[in-house]
This record gives C-alpha cells, structure tokens and sequence, in this order.
C-alpha cells in the first residue's frame, strides 16, 4: 500500500502517524529521509507478520506514516521501531519531529511553523491573521488525515486562542 497512489480506498480507515518538522525539508533530506522509510517499512512488522505500511512527505514537512490495521495492526514494539527510525531522522537533520510545542499553519499560501507560545503571541497580538489554515497533527485516522488535517483557525484546535 502506498499512501500516494490513488488506488487508496478512502473509505478504509488506516491508522495514521504524524511526524510534523519544525521547517522544510532540503531537497537531500527529503532524499534520504524517503530512502530510509522505504527501506524501513518493507521490512516492518509486529510479532513477526509484516504491516502494510506506506508513507508520504506533506508539505514538504510533515511526514505522514499509514498503517492499513485491518490486515495487521501495529504493536508497541512495531510503534517503538518506527519511533526509532524517526528519531535517527530527527538527530541526523535536526528536524523538531518530537517537538509538541509548535503550531504550523498555511499563511498567505505557505507553511509557517513556530513554537506554540509565540503563535498564541502572534494571535493575540494580531502579528498572525486570523484568515489561516492550522494543521492538526492529533489525527490518526486515514479519514481524519484527509478531512481534518488542515482546518480554518476558527474551526481548528487553535480556535481556543482567538476571541
């Protein structure tokens, strides 16, 4: 399963894991970071039965994992393994992919990311629109992903911060 095709079933809900950047991605990164993935997820598996698992690089930034669970659902190790991979990631490129303190939202057509503090500044200040997109990176569902990755800010999980 490859979660760029477009012989995704829409209707199948697959597991979703979000690994958002703190920024994007060079074009070498993203090179290498594809690379390992692909070599990664031929070889994953839990308890021994392999998962069938894609990936794909969003925005440049976010690195979205898809686990079809129907055939095979992931386990805690399964989890672990992917976390190790993505922490190599991580430390090779300095990428902020466990950073849960950061807000990325669209902003005049493009992606902007930074720590949490400073974009409920920004709102509160009016620095930041309140005409932008927010990406949510809590959905762990393929259906979610597709309808609700990416929200006006009035109807996001950053609504809270405006008046």
């Amino acid at each position: 399963m490859k979660i760029e095709e477009s012989n995704i079933t829409e209707t199948n809900d697959y597991r979703v894991i979000i690994y958002p950047a703190s920024r994007p991605f060079t074009p070498k990164e993203s090179k290498v970071i594809a690379e390992k993935l692909y070599d990664f997820l031929a070889t994953w598996a839990a308890h021994g039965k392999p998962l069938s698992s894609s990936f794909k690089i969003e925005k440049n930034q976010f690195i979205i994992v898809c686990v079809d669970e129907e055939k095979e659902a992931a386990s805690g190790c399964s989890i672990d393994s992917l976390s190790g991979i993505m922490r190599e990631l991580d430390q090779e490129f300095n990428l902020g992919l466990f950073d849960r303190m950061k807000a990325s939202f669209v902003e005049d057509g493009e992606v902007k990311t930074m720590k949490l503090q400073e974009f409920r500044k920004g709102l509160k200040e009016g620095n930041i629109s309140q005409d932008i997109e927010v990406f949510d990176f809590s959905k762990n569902s393929y259906i979610a992903f597709l309808s609700d990755f990416l929200l006006q800010l009035n109807k996001s999980w950053a609504g809270i911060y405006i008046s």
